[in-house]
């Protein structure tokens, strides 16, 4: 049965692949992202188009008006509009934190917000957001983007308890490594340490990255496109979904060792490394 969809962040990454996936199994998709002109391609392949930065709140209210005035339901939002800072935390500014935060939490409740007065007439829909396995475990210099992953794993579980009763389904995604924008903007990112006490580990953290993102590390957007398709037809969809290289083994890792045995893992990894060069 087609549904109407909305895909925050759909301008590149899983985004934009899910969404062009979505299109092909036949749904009305609406893609949604600050970068219009990068989504010209869901337009050609038969979707809807729309510029809306998510922390924009008028701007979301508008947009989610526009499309309940042509659709007159909402049946899934994936949330996945997201990014990432990475620095250690005394060297990251307020701004830059709060930033963070705004994009990856406070800006997604906000259409998650703008959506639910709908699905509870409807009395039917499904809000899925794409976490991480980074909402799971932790590395450093990313301390504020995984406080906002684990804050979303949390946040979800909490909005899952308060809507089930007008039978709308909050679903969790979480990635593992997926080829995306994102490795490169998290490259960028670590000019935040790079200079002063912290330069040696943002360096060898910049090049645990880079290896981790290198052809064959990762897998490509369309392992979560699956995932999302499926949990869209489940008529019960599980609570959370992982899929993408490396997801199962480390959510499995962080799961039965304790938190001494995985510090020492990620340094241990850390240290070899460095001797690397």
């Amino acid at each position: 049965m087609s549904k109407v969809i909305i895909v925050t962040g759909a301008s590149s990454g899983i985004g934009k692949s899910t969404a062009l996936q979505l299109i092909k199994e036949g749904h009305t998709v609406y893609g949604v992202a600050r970068r219009l002109e990068k989504m010209q391609d869901i337009v050609t392949a038969g979707g809807k188009a729309l510029a809306m930065d998510v922390t924009n709140q008028s701007q979301v209210k508008s947009v989610i008006q526009e499309i309940l005035s042509i659709e007159q339901r909402i049946d899934v939002l994936i949330n996945n509009a997201g990014f990432a800072i990475w620095g250690a935390v005394e060297d990251t500014s307020y701004e830059d934190a709060k930033r963070q935060f705004e994009v990856n939490i406070f800006g997604l409740a906000e259409v998650t917000k703008a959506v639910l007065p709908t699905m509870r007439k409807q009395k039917s829909g499904k809000i899925i957001n794409i976490s991480s396995i980074g909402g799971k475990i932790y590395s450093p210099l990313g301390a504020w983007y995984h406080a906002t992953k684990h804050a979303l794993e949390g946040w979800s579980d909490c909005l899952r308890l308060e809507v089930s009763q007008f039978g709308i389904d909050v679903v969790i995604v979480e990635p593992g490594a997926i080829k995306t924008e994102f490795g490169d903007v998290l490259n960028e990112n670590f000019s935040n340490s790079e200079n002063g006490p912290y330069a040696d580990l943002a360096l060898t953290m910049k090049k645990v990255t880079e290896n981790a993102y290198k052809d064959g590390n990762y897998s490509t957007p369309d392992v979560i496109g699956n995932v999302i398709s499926k949990a869209i037809k489940a008529r019960k969809p599980k609570t959370r979904y992982s899929a993408g290289k490396m997801a199962a083994q480390t959510l499995f890792f962080r799961q039965w060792f304790s938190d001494k045995a995985f510090d020492k893992t990620i340094m241990r990894m850390i240290k070899n490394i460095e001797k690397q060069g």
